[in-house]
């Protein structure tokens, strides 16, 4: 049985392991996953039938939002969506270009092409794909998407970002959630996330497993290295893998109220879910891992 938090203030339940849909977003994209269309819809509805039901994608993940939209629109009522705007992209031939742009023809077009691509009349949360506070202020953005929700058309508000533009968005106290990348190999917006969570926002973090560790399908080497300086491999007791302890480590965090894992693979999702269902660390090995990150980090 997952874990349920509350999602802020927003009145939202969300299992506190979601589903973050990047991975499913077709060929000629970018990096090394094609998922094919069966596999995308049995991959979809075991992500439902695992209990999770929590799912985050964008507009610019390729054909993402299409497959939620083709796969789950008869299973709405059993997960919370997210998804973004603010995001431009074109596809070439053999990889798809992204680009983020801040004005409100943009915005709108998001919105209308998610709506249509997800077979939906409303999005639960709509964040914006980044942004200064400053730019989605001036250009009215914040505004429009208030318009969207007293329209109907969107629930809550949030922002996916990071710094340096994080602390900013949330010193404005306008968003109902932030997305925050976060792990033990990288932990810079800590003390970030404990003060998002304290305005009362909702805490989605992404990166949970990603954002380093040997065992990541996509691979960052300067995060592995901190994982090896650290010598995380000796606090391993054979009970659980590299993944599990750093996905554990995330869901430790007091403010995570979901952390959206992006995984195409079956024995992927059970490990992550057995990890998930053990729930978080004992705080002095949580302790433990701080020390050696901060050690290597300082």
């Amino acid at each position: 049985m997952l874990a349920e938090r509350k999602l802020g203030q927003t009145g939202l339940t969300v299992t506190q392991l979601g589903y973050g849909s990047m991975g499913l977003r077709g060929p000629k994209t970018w990096g090394v996953r094609v998922v094919e269309e069966e596999a995308a819809d049995r991959f979809l509805n075991l992500i439902l039938d695992a209990g999770i039901n929590f799912i985050d994608t964008s507009p610019d993940y390729g054909i993402c939002e299409e497959r939620i939209g083709r796969y789950l629109s008869n299973r709405r009522d059993e997960f919370i969506l997210a998804t973004k705007c603010g995001c431009v992209y074109t596809q070439h031939e053999d990889h798809l270009e992204i680009n983020h742009h801040w004005d409100r023809q943009v915005i709108r077009g998001n919105l209308e092409t998610s709506l249509r691509r997800l077979r939906r009349d409303h999005i639960e949360l709509h964040q914006f794909h980044g942004g200064a506070i400053e730019t989605l202020q001036k250009n009215g953005l914040i505004e429009l998407l208030e318009e969207f929700r007293q329209s109907g058309l969107v629930r809550y508000i949030g922002v996916s970002s990071k710094l340096p533009d994080l602390r900013g968005l949330i010193n404005s106290k306008l968003f109902d959630t932030y997305q925050v990348p976060y792990s033990c190999l990288s932990p810079e917006h800590d003390d970030l996330i404990t003060e998002a969570a304290n305005s009362g926002a909702g805490i989605i973090i992404r990166g949970g497993i990603a954002q380093g560790g040997p065992e990541a399908t996509i691979q960052r080497p300067a995060l592995n290295d901190v994982w090896d300086a650290a010598s995380l491999e000796e606090l391993l007791d054979g009970s659980m893998t590299k993944a599990q302890l750093i996905l554990r480590f995330t869901l430790s965090h007091p403010h995570c109220d979901t952390t959206i894992v992006g995984t195409c693979s079956e024995s992927h999702l059970q490990e992550n879910l057995e990890a998930a269902s053990q729930g978080a660390l004992p705080e002095e090995l949580c302790s433990a891992i701080r020390k050696r990150v901060a050690a290597v980090l300082q």
